[in-house]
């Protein structure tokens, strides 16, 4: 009797996991053939939360400083040291502008990113653009925490504006642009902040199916 209801309750927790799993997959159905780009200051979270988000829908990562630094063979801040911002946005702007065949791909591009309304033009076209937004009180001290010297970050304007101003400078473009806006607070819970984009994302696609 032990072993028939020992098998009896494994079988309902096997069948509740399964439809969990096709629950999941239903779900996920819904991002099928799409990009998700995230935009916002430097120290935000890009990376992190883009990784996550791709872990968990099971897409491609793309990190676009990245991508520089590779093809460039040098640091971004050296970049900026070297050649200066507007050199800088040139490369990010070209090597976003080449993106080329892409599907199911979280892209991180850097905070700079808004300066360029080529590139902009180009990620609203083939993603959806989600502005992390975040205080300045917050990205002051996460930048800090990150990074004893802001002025090795490789952060564009920095040198000749102050992160406060290059805030102040940059948010009406994040809005600008914003397909999504997701809200960072204090307590930067990622599955929180993965949960709430995965819903707007979510939210954004039916209403857009059901205006057609």
């Amino acid at each position: 009797m032990e072993n028939r209801n020992w098998a009896c309750s494994s079988g309902v927790r096997a069948l509740r996991s399964h439809r969990r799993g096709l629950w999941f997959k239903s779900r996920c159905a819904h991002f099928i053939s799409m990009n998700i780009t995230l935009v916002g200051m430097p120290g935000v979270g890009k990376s992190i939360i883009g990784r996550e988000l791709a872990k968990k829908l099971n897409y491609r990562f793309l990190d676009i400083d990245e991508i520089i630094e590779k093809r460039t063979k040098l640091k971004l801040q050296k970049i900026l040291d070297d050649f200066g911002d507007d050199k800088f946005l040139e490369i990010e702007e070209k090597t976003i502008l080449e993106l080329n065949k892409f599907n199911n791909y979280i892209i991180s591009p850097g905070g700079s990113v808004v300066y360029s309304q080529r590139a902009m033009k180009f990620l609203k076209k083939k993603s959806i653009i989600i502005f992390l937004d975040i205080s300045f009180k917050l990205i002051k001290e996460y930048l800090l925490n990150l990074s004893k010297s802001l002025s090795k970050r490789g952060i564009v304007g920095l040198k000749n504006k102050g992160l406060e101003t290059l805030f102040k400078e940059r948010l009406p473009l994040y809005k600008k642009y914003a397909d999504i806006t997701v809200k960072i607070t204090e307590d930067f819970n990622i599955n929180t902040i993965i949960k709430n984009i995965y819903d707007k994302v979510l939210l954004s696609k039916r209403e857009n199916y059901s205006s057609k």
